[in-house]
């Protein structure tokens, strides 16, 4: 199994929830991913700039064996830019596609011919903002529906192959970025309102299993109900 963006609180919580695995643990920070490759034994660290398309798909795969197939890819990492497109420039706009759109586009290309020999499953992590847009996430919300058309396409294109593909729209999930995000538009970040990276973990883990004879192709998380 191939998850990027592992080091962050919904990855380390997808590491924990496919713990037993052969991760392949993909990421920018290589302390906090080789400590998290340390809690997993078995376990591969891959430390890359997302940002870099061109440098994720050779340091990926240059750390599997040739003949090893891949039976799940999740693309997890991301960043959220927060502000308004009149503000935007071309090095943002540049720079939120590369990670959120083009660099899992690349690495699931060049992952292809192990997930086809596995009829293995790719599961991508949207957001909210991959079904409609809101003000001051131009960036952010335009790269997301762009990896809901990137997932729907492969989806298309694989099926024959065997391979599965499914596109995960989780809500406001409690981590840092999601503190980061309350606190730079001058709210209050209440963690107990939010999904739990966990909760949300233990989604990805249920469609990634999904049994051969139908899937998932699209899963809304929202957080729950809470009691006033």
């Amino acid at each position: 199994m191939v998850l990027t963006g592992a080091t962050g609180g919904v990855g380390s919580a997808l590491a924990e929830v496919f713990a037993g695995e052969r991760l392949v643990l993909v990421g920018r920070d290589a302390v906090r991913l080789a400590d998290l490759a340390g809690r997993h034994p078995g376990s591969r660290a891959v430390a890359v700039d997302l940002a870099d398309p061109g440098a994720v798909g050779p340091a990926v795969t240059g750390a599997l064996a040739p003949d090893e197939v891949v039976d799940v890819l999740v693309h997890n990492a991301g960043v959220a830019p927060r502000g308004r497109v009149a503000d935007a420039d071309a090095a943002g706009w540049t720079a939120t596609l590369a990670v959120n759109t083009v660099t899992p586009a690349v690495l699931t290309a060049a992952l292809l011919p192990r997930l086809r020999a596995a009829a293995g499953h790719v599961l991508f992590v949207g957001s909210g903002q991959s079904l409609g847009a809101s003000p001051a996430f131009g960036e952010y919300a335009a790269s997301k529906f762009a990896l809901r058309a990137l997932a729907d396409a492969l989806r298309a294109e694989e099926s024959d192959a065997g391979v599965r593909v499914t596109s995960l729209y989780p809500g406001q999930i409690a981590t840092r970025m999601q503190r980061e995000l309350q606190e730079d538009a001058g709210g209050t970040y209440t963690p107990d309102a939010y999904i739990d990276p966990a909760t949300f973990a233990a989604a990805v883990r249920f469609a990634a299993d999904a049994p051969r004879d139908s899937y998932l192709t699209d899963v809304t998380v929202r957080p729950g109900p809470r009691r006033r």
